[in-house]
């Protein structure tokens, strides 16, 4: 059986041309690492190291997501996403922010970002992240991409349905996405906070047991009267396997 999100179909323009990402970082090893791994989904991909280049980029390129580091040497990630948005309101923007900067995250959301992530990260997340938001714009994908599968476990990302075994499984919107994240994350064990951060998207404070309420839901739906999937590492967090 599969262990790990199943490849996905080519992303694409409505032309059938190759989508656009522009990455703003002014840190050079993490820029040649993110437009490796953007390439090799098959999107074309520019690069930029200061706000006034990723402006510059943005309104010759016609990107059709960015990847913009929150801090930069000129000026802020912030004003960036003002100066593209005055160009072209509609392109989506994943930011990159400090792991522990919250209030970087909750302004550049406030701004008009579409979604970030925290350093470090991992490569897969930034692709996933940027298919999501490239989604819900005017970019196309062919409707076979959206299904994963770990063990006999599958998800339809886009028809949002779920089974096991080849039993359809009814999920509310927020136990979804509790296990898009972890299946998208296959045998890698996700801290309470991760999850928190995730899925709803800002720090809950002292209500992390909100995870541990939303992981009972799905163990009901997904692992009763079955092998487990979903794993509890105490001390830890939590992770979702292959049935033995």
């Amino acid at each position: 059986m599969s262990t790990a999100p199943t490849s996905s179909a080519k992303l694409q323009r409505p032309d059938g041309s190759p989508v656009r990402v522009l990455v703003v970082d002014d840190e050079s090893n993490l820029t040649e690492l993110l437009t490796m791994a953007l390439r090799y989904e098959g999107w074309e991909v520019r690069s930029a190291a200061t706000g006034i280049k990723a402006v510059k980029a943005a309104r010759e390129f016609q990107p059709d997501a960015v990847v913009l580091d929150m801090m930069l040497p000129d000026f802020d990630g912030l004003e960036v996403l003002r100066r593209m948005r005055a160009d072209n309101e509609a392109v989506p923007v994943l930011f990159l922010t400090a792991k522990d900067a919250v209030e970087d995250r909750v302004a550049g959301l406030t701004a008009g970002g579409d979604d970030y992530v925290t350093k470090p990260f991992s490569l897969e997340e930034v692709v996933a992240r940027l298919r999501a938001l490239m989604r819900r714009t005017t970019v196309v994908a062919d409707e076979s991409s959206s299904v994963i599968a770990v063990g006999d476990l599958t998800m339809d990302e886009d028809s949002h349905e779920v089974t096991r075994g080849g039993d359809e499984i009814h999920l509310t919107a927020t136990e979804f996405e509790l296990l898009r994240y972890l299946m998208r994350n296959p045998k890698r064990v996700l801290s309470k906070a991760q999850i928190l951060d995730r899925v709803w998207n800002y720090d809950f404070g002292g209500q992390a047991n909100v995870v541990e309420l939303y992981i009972s839901y799905l163990r009901k739906k997904i692992d009763a009267g079955r092998t487990p999937m979903i794993h509890t590492m105490r001390g830890v967090g939590y992770v979702l396997k292959p049935a033995e």
